[in-house]
């Protein structure tokens, strides 16, 4: 009896792992480490694969620093995400009040009362690092810059950014404002699911007030995206306290990374050691690509649900690093998803994953969520359901 008891925990802890634990909090996946400390000005920094997450290098990676406009990367990814949703729309106007205007730093000289459109918004803030911009963004989306640095931390803790907490959605210093270059490598990683944020963390160029006796002239505050092969963002920081921050990616064939350093003396010597984790990333690494974005995953089956049947496809590409020279032979992958799935069922509610396997050792896995919400069918719905069945075997 007791044995059968301790068999049936077992099982529903397994369960619980397979279909319930989100990818951010599964075990970090590391690469073989670096010979050498190819980052020795930087305080804090990390490199890894943007489609695994996997850790190619490290250096005091879950320090807690001041992040400086960095901040801005998970302000983006909240704008893009209420992009998705709906929320808002790129060519909605968005009114700059007093409080946005009135940001010192790094700005877009946004005047009280002005209008410019979300894409616009999205320009300074992506482009110029603007601090009124990300503000007058923060309260269209959720009504007060209090309640966007909220969601900002809610945001956080669901992507396993342990080591992080904000108070503004700028950088500017602050009280409790801190992250590190690994909580900035995850939320890097989610922007980057969004894949038309690099049409403006990647130019190099723009003008906001076209129409206007006045345009203003935007130069991106990354030289990356310039001068080094393949790198489209993400997002420049400084502070005196923080000293010159870089949330960087590249992408080459199929192959993007993500490099961040934290507290570097100066923008040369940051966009050096950037480079150079690049060139160790591509010169060390590639990937084989598993799914492409859009690609079919199968159908994921809901008990009582309004829609039983709702089609799954790859929301990013997929993909598994390798060292240069392994073999690709003899690995295969699975998408397994819950067979119990119960409506009602929520928007990213974790449904199952894809597993990727050598042989039968398991290399990583994927976790996958519902793309929809997903409501109990009503009785009547349910009743005609059962009887289709039942007389036409269907």
């Amino acid at each position: 009896m007791m044995f059968s008891k301790m068999l049936k925990v077992a099982m529903t802890a397994q369960l619980f792992l397979l279909f319930a634990l989100p990818a951010a909090y599964a075990e970090e996946a590391k690469a073989p480490a670096a010979p050498v400390d190819i980052t020795p000005s930087a305080a804090s920094a990390v490199l890894i694969d943007a489609d695994t997450g996997t850790v190619i290098f490290e250096k005091n990676k879950d320090a807690k620093l001041p992040p400086a406009s960095i901040t801005k990367v998970m302000t983006m990814l909240l704008i893009m995400e209420s992009l998705d949703q709906g929320k808002i729309k790129l060519d909605e106007k968005v009114r700059t009040s007093e409080y946005a205007a009135s940001m010192g730093g790094s700005q877009i000289f946004l005047e009280p009362g002005e209008e410019m459109t979300v894409q616009d918004m999205l320009k300074g803030i992506a482009m110029a690092s603007g601090n009124d911009a990300s503000v007058a963004m923060a309260e269209k989306i959720a009504g007060s810059e209090e309640a966007f640095v909220r969601m900002m931390n809610e945001r956080a803790a669901q992507l396993g950014m342990k080591n992080t907490h904000f108070a503004n959605p700028n950088g500017l210093p602050a009280d409790q404002h801190y992250s590190s270059a690994y909580d900035i490598a995850l939320m890097s990683k989610e922007l980057l699911k969004h894949e038309e944020i690099t049409q403006f963390t990647g130019a190099y160029q723009d003008y906001l007030r076209k129409d206007t006796p006045k345009p203003f002239w935007l130069v991106n505050t990354n030289k990356l995206v310039r001068f080094y092969t393949g790198a489209d963002g993400l997002k420049t920081g400084y502070t005196s306290e923080a000293k010159f921050c870089l949330s960087a990616t590249a992408k080459r064939d199929n192959f993007r990374v993500i490099s961040v350093v934290m507290g570097e003396p100066d923008t040369k010597t940051r966009n050096a050691e950037v480079s150079k984790m690049f060139d160790y990333a591509f010169s060390q690494y590639t990937n084989l690509p598993i799914y492409k974005k859009g690609d079919a995953l199968g159908e994921m089956k809901i008990g009582k649900g309004e829609q039983p049947l709702v089609p799954l496809t790859a929301k990013h590409s997929y993909s598994l690093l390798l060292k240069k020279g392994e073999a690709g032979e003899g690995i295969r992958h699975e998408v397994q998803l819950d067979p119990n799935l119960k409506a009602p069922v929520t928007v990213g509610q974790p449904i199952g994953k894809i597993v990727v396997y050598k042989g039968n050792e398991i290399l990583t896995e994927f976790a996958l969520e519902s793309p929809v919400d997903v409501k109990k069918a009503g009785w009547w719905t349910l009743t005609k359901r059962t009887a289709k069945k039942m007389f036409f075997f269907d």
